[in-house]
């Protein structure tokens, strides 16, 4: 029995091969009713050679059939089947895309994404816009990738698509009933294996679906369901920023400090000049004109143990209607939901005391040869604290949409698309800190591998609960919703003007409503934790076995038991705050308010014709975009509670051209030049002018805080593309691209220093133990269209399918490609009264150099197996608080991940599959960089354990 087949078409002609290829591609997975029908229409000119391919292979050849058809430069992973894509999830299947890098492994999955370094992806579903929340994007792996038909990645767009996005578009296909010739049932289980949870997770989903000819026309329905739960565990192990210290030597202790004292005084030096301090054996700084030097230390080690429960049920619904020829209407919902459970379990211990350091405090510490950087230190009567944090969060989205498609005589076809979508976010945070004073504390920053370990005087003490006492109570909720309201008209009509054959036209209105609400409140308490009922104590076990020598097991607030008692937990605060609200009390009050319109058209000219007797294809045209937004920001007074709204409106208007061409200079050779402008809107979060200030919880000295800025731009991308791609057999190719992004109006975090009275200070009943009886310093982030930025890059990619290999070789094939990126911007930077008093060129965050991935599939008979090889660079990921840390650069240790998966034919309607992912058992780590300053050996900054995953699934389908 064989597989559905793929059949390949060779042709004479570009026109003839892509009105083929979507006739190819029905027989995998059917492109829509109407656009069959309109090729279909269209005369063939030549006898046609087929050729049968299937499975994995069949997969990666529609994808290369895909990418030579399309104007655009577009990568594109399918389905080898009915809702079988070829990894266990939608972000897996895409880290093997030429010019995506993934990161942020997390949970059990991959956290983050970007196309060619950049993470502003549009995220749209059969082509329509979708986001979660009040957010702008979709989290992709919210979406199964059992109900995923394919997926598209276009790096370049052309008037006709939407203008969000600078970094490109995925566009997520789903499932319809045309797709497939009658009736289909597919059930599909799997059970993954999570380390270092140890736990095994269920993934099950079914797909129903039939289409009935009718006296009205064909009829078609289907119905995809699906739910996935995983159990997983974080672990992760950080020392804290570098800070200087005097010297230990008597004679070179500067008046006024004591021996290796943490240096506070900013006149002595400026800490965020991102370049750092000087790390040479013997530097000197200047106190009050005189030189003494000094030593580089963290000011902290903290470690983290996280327990999540997650679950994501998903459904699609389709129903299609032909009544004729020439007219095709399409129904379809999609509901994601997403519910987590997640308890983190913090170790944090401050490793900058200069009390009771001895008789000897030069003996207390070693530093790495030939710097001032301590490489081990013990500190003693040293503060530190334990947190107990439960997070329960959930989403619920729904799509609803109608489609139409039409053809009006033989030139002109329309398609019309109305949709609704709603996104509700919903979390709770309670948080319960215990504290202590420990007698001392031992750490290696640096013990080998860049991981650090560090060990207390007895380490017993961590779970006795007499030894700590119950502290600070902090009890948040988060509501974020958000709705969209869409219209769309759109069409083509076959001119025939000289060079120019078709016109597309369209229009599309959106309107964008979200709203965000919170509750803060934080009280102390003071009280020994064995004074407690023993269910509030928790102790956990088996921590950090792979990542260093580091305390296993520690004592926290049993987060769960707060939660289930969480009424009787919040009386308790009650009884010593007055402010601390309780149940029948507590709110969510609104922060802001945004209603986003926007409205769009377009139109585009393709063109035909001829260059040194070859074909030379292409389009032009122009999208116009308006937005007009209005807010309302809601500010709370810290005394009386009184809310007063603030509004504000704006209107952003840009024209966007766009210009392709696509050239075959000989056979099987193609050459494509793109340019096109992109933009990025800011975040809704982005533009609320209130400012949110938070506690002073480190006792730095200032609090922390944000506001938005109603009056940033959207940024804007100019894009330049140029590619060549060789087709030289049926199913292999090489291609290449050259390209490069001018953006300008880069959305960037300026930081100022500003002063809250004691009636204007949210925390002047502060929980940190500081006074805040005149008031308090914060400092506040807020964005800014401050910076301008290129990124440019060279991708190279293959697919090949080597012909007259042994018997026991045939059906072995390769899959690769290489990024290289470079990329740069300019980073303000402000004085205390948020004024720009300089710049510093950057890369960009997220970069990495150089990225490639690598994979040999094996099909023969009823086996299938990959085995895949993906690696990024080391990047800067995100800058450290600008106001201590030395230096500031955080930057990520390269990347890579090795995975497998092996698959077996029962028969025609069964098939199971092994997979594993980061089976070599990689991990996570950071280190600060920046200039010369820095480096993975003594200036790490964290290991965070991914663990290994194993997958056992089972296909049926009839």
């Amino acid at each position: 029995m064989k597989k559905p087949a793929l059949v390949l078409l060779r042709a004479g002609t570009d026109t003839q091969r892509f009105a083929l290829s979507l006739t190819a591609a029905a027989a995998l997975a059917a492109l829509s009713a109407t656009a069959v029908a309109q090729e279909a229409a269209k005369p063939a000119e030549t006898q046609l050679e087929t050729v049968t391919v299937t499975g994995v292979k069949a997969s990666l050849t529609k994808s290369l059939a895909i990418k030579r058809t399309s104007d655009q430069v577009v990568e594109s992973v399918v389905a080898e089947d009915i809702g079988k894509l070829p990894d266990n999830n939608v972000v897996e299947a895409l880290q093997r895309v030429t010019g995506i890098q993934v990161t942020n492994r997390g949970g059990g999955e991959v956290g983050a994404l970007s196309i060619r370094g950049m993470p502003d992806v549009a995220t749209t579903w059969n082509g329509r816009n979708i986001f979660t929340a009040s957010g702008t994007q979709v989290a992709l792996q919210d979406i199964p990738s059992t109900l995923v038909r394919q997926i598209d990645v276009y790096k370049t767009r052309d008037a006709s698509q939407l203008e969000n996005g600078i970094a490109g578009q995925i566009d997520v296909k789903s499932l319809r009933p045309f797709d497939f010739k009658g009736a289909k049932l597919s059930l599909s289980a799997r059970e993954t294996y999570l380390q270092p949870a140890d736990k095994a997770n269920p993934q099950l989903s079914v797909l129903a679906s039939n289409r009935w000819k009718t006296g009205a026309g064909d009829i078609g329905a289907l119905v995809n369901l699906s739910v996935n739960k995983t159990n997983y565990r974080d672990e992760s192990v950080t020392p804290g920023a570098m800070v200087p210290f005097v010297s230990a030597t008597a004679g070179q202790i500067p008046a006024g400090y004591t021996a290796l004292q943490r240096v506070f005084d900013a006149n002595v030096w400026t800490a965020g000049t991102y370049t750092g301090l000087s790390e040479a054996a013997g530097a000197t700084l200047n106190f009050n004109g005189t030189a003494y030097p000094y030593y580089l230390s963290r000011d902290a080690v903290f470690q983290a143990d996280g327990r999540g429960e997650r679950e994501r049920p998903a459904a699609n619904v389709a129903l299609q209607w032909q009544p004729n020829e020439d007219s095709v209407y399409t129904f379809e919902a999609m509901y994601n939901g997403y519910r987590n459970k997640y308890y983190n379990q913090l170790l944090f211990s401050f490793v900058d005391w200069w009390q009771a350091l001895g008789s000897n405090p030069a003996a207390s510490f070693t530093t790495f040869p030939g710097t001032n950087i301590m490489k081990t230190r013990t500190v003693g009567s040293v503060y530190g604290f334990n947190s107990g944090d439960y997070t329960t969060s959930a989403t619920d989205s729904f799509v609803y949409a109608l489609n139409g498609k039409w053809n009006l005589g033989d030139r002109l076809r329309l398609e019309g698309d109305v949709s609704y979508q709603t996104s509700k976010y919903h979390s709770e945070f309670t948080a319960q800190r215990i504290d202590r004073v420990a007698p001392s504390i031992t750490v290696d920053f640096n013990s080998g591998g860049g991981n650090t370990s560090f060990h207390f005087d007895d380490d017993t003490a961590l779970t006795k609960a007499s030894t700590w006492n119950v502290a600070q109570f902090y009890d948040n909720a988060n509501r974020n919703e958000g709705s969209a309201a869409t219209a769309s008209l759109g069409g083509s009509y076959d001119a025939d003007w000289g060079a120019v054959k078709t016109i597309h036209f369209g229009a599309r209105f959106d309107d964008r409503k979200a709203s965000e609400a919170n509750r803060t409140q934080s009280s102390f308490l003071g009280k020994n934790l064995s004074t407690l009922d023993a269910k509030y104590q928790y102790v956990n076990s088996g921590f950090g076995t792979d990542i260093a020598s580091v305390p296993q097991s520690w004592m926290d607030v049993n987060g769960y038991a707060v939660r289930d008692n969480i009424d009787a937990w919040r009386k308790m605060y009650a009884a010593v705050d007055p402010n601390f609200l309780t149940t029948d009390k507590l709110f969510l009050q609104k922060t802001f308010d945004v209603d986003e319109k926007t409205s769009n058209l377009y139109v585009m000219a393709d063109t035909d014709s001829e260059l040194f007797g070859h074909r030379l294809r292409g389009n032009f045209g122009v999208r116009y975009v308006q937005v007009d937004t209005s807010m309302t920001a809601y500010k709370v007074d810290a005394t009386t509670k009184a809310v007063t709204p603030t509004f504000g409106s704006k209107t952003a208007k840009k024209f966007l051209p766009s210009l392709t061409l696509r050239y075959e200079p000989v056979k099987d050779v193609l050459v494509r030049f793109n340019y096109g402008e992109t933009l990025r809107r800011p975040g809704f979060g982005d533009l609320n002018p209130i400012v949110q200030p938070s506690d002073d919880v480190s006792k730095v000295g200032y609090g922390g805080g944000s506001g938005g800025n109603p009056n940033l731009e959207p940024t804007r991308s100019k894009n330049l593309d140029l590619t060549g791609e060789w087709y030289f057999q049926k199913d292999s190719a090489l291609y290449g691209t050259v390209f490069d992004r001018k953006i300008d109006g880069l959305v960037v975090p300026l930081r100022r220093r500003i002063h809250l009275s004691a009636a204007d200070d949210p925390f002047r009943n502060s929980t940190s133990g500081l006074s805040h009886a005149n008031g308090y310093d914060y400092v506040i982030s807020s964005p800014v269209n401050a910076s301008n930025g290129k990124i440019s890059g060279l991708e190279l990619g293959a697919i090949y399918f080597p012909k007259g290999l042994p018997w026991y070789l045939d059906g072995l094939g390769f899959q690769g490609s290489v990024t290289r990126l470079t990329s740069s911007q300019n980073v303000p930077t402000a004085d205390s009264a948020g004024n720009i008093v300089s710049e510093l060129t950057t890369g960009f965050f997220g970069v990495s150099k150089l990225s490639w991935n690598a994979t040999l599939a094996y099909e023969k008979g009823p086996i299938g197996a990959r085995l895949s090889y993906v690696h990024r660079s080391a990047f800067l990921s995100a800058n450290e608080a600008a106001l201590f840390a030395n230096p500031i650069g955080i930057w990520r240790r390269p990347e890579q991940s090795v995975d497998f998966q092996l698959s077996y034919e029962i028969n025609k309607d069964m098939s199971v599959d092994f997979s594993g992912v980061n089976l070599t058992n990689e991990m996570q780590q950071q280190y600060y960089h920046f200039g010369n300053a820095g480096s993975p050996d003594t200036t790490n900054f964290g290991t965070f354990q991914i663990g290994r995953s194993f997958a056992l699934g089972f296909r049926w389908k009839i």
